[in-house]
């Protein structure tokens, strides 16, 4: 079948090169444009377009979609069968979205209709979810509204963003190889989603990955599996910001300590006061420095029992 593809960032790889190995015809990759980079600012090209252009696919980065009508003309001219679109990060106008035979499908990482938009994956970590997983859907113009095509879940865990990230975008290039037949021959069925179910998923920032520890150690795990491995969850100890990459629930009673309390700090970690209990805080980063074990930063650093981080 004859494809249109479009995605940018990491996540959208695996789909286009699975596509390709399939020996589906795709005639042209669209991704965001490139990007100034760093403090140099070099332009940088994304992901995707990288990965296009190593598989010989032609590459159209456009700053705008809406009212752009060089691109309507040459998909029209195209006439793909499908529009595959994986985190492109652009809402697509009408031109578009009617442009091929059998319509635009997207790859989203949730389980649709929980967490339409644009951070599907913190999300469901950050809140402690127990399973994600990728949708195959119809594409029209609200944000992850369309009819769903295909569903799987994953268990998350422990697992983190980055871990999650990683094994969604196998399973989602598997899963869009394997129904775009079915599609096609109508032998799939779209399925309505329910809109009141719909939970959203907005982008994360980085001022949302500082620990309050006045939740759980649970609440606070999650956070920091949530955040890693970007934007990086964080507090504060001697007035520098310590990045916290790893943590698990610490064996501490709730004993009356202010929270954020440092309890004990040794190989295993940094034991501190939270709601509940205590958190442990096992992987972090100082300033200027590579992410690290306690046990090893403890080797050339000290902190002190009744420390309060945070403040």
């Amino acid at each position: 079948m004859k494809i249109v593809y479009m995605g940018t960032p990491d996540f959208a790889v695996p789909p286009l090169k699975a596509l390709v190995a399939a020996g589906h015809d795709v005639a042209l990759a669209v991704t965001k444009a490139d990007r100034p980079k760093d403090r140099g600012k070099k332009m940088q090209s994304c992901p995707v377009k990288l990965a296009a252009l190593e598989l010989g696919v032609p590459v159209e980065s456009p700053e705008k979609v809406k009212g752009n009508v060089e691109l309507f003309e040459r998909l029209r001219a195209i006439a793909p069968d499908f529009i595959v679109v994986a985190a492109y990060g652009k809402i697509l106008p009408k031109e578009v979205l009617d442009a091929p035979r059998f319509g635009c499908v997207n790859i989203h990482a949730s389980l649709l209709p929980l967490y339409r938009g644009a951070a599907p994956i913190h999300r469901a970590v950050i809140d402690g979810q127990e399973r994600t997983g990728v949708t195959i859907m119809c594409m029209e113009e609200g944000l992850d509204t369309g009819a769903m095509l295909a569903q799987e879940s994953v268990e998350i865990g422990t697992k983190t963003t980055e871990q999650l990230h990683e094994e969604l975008a196998e399973l989602g290039a598997r899963m869009i190889v394997d129904a775009l037949p079915g599609i096609a021959s109508g032998e799939i069925k779209p399925v309505p989603q329910d809109d009141a179910l719909a939970t959203y998923a907005p982008m994360v920032f980085k001022e949302e990955g500082v620990i309050d520890f006045s939740r759980t150690a649970r609440q606070i795990c999650c956070l920091v599996r949530g955040f890693n491995s970007w934007p990086t969850a964080s507090t504060t100890f001697g007035g520098q910001v310590m990045k916290v990459h790893m943590a698990v629930e610490g064996k501490s009673a709730e004993g009356g300590a202010e929270f954020g309390t440092v309890l004990k700090a040794d190989k295993h970690g940094i034991e501190v006061a939270c709601k509940g209990g205590s958190v442990l805080l096992t992987r972090i980063q100082m300033p200027g420095k590579k992410a690290m074990d306690v046990s090893a930063w403890l080797l050339g650093n000290k902190i002190e029992p009744g420390t309060v981080l945070g403040q």
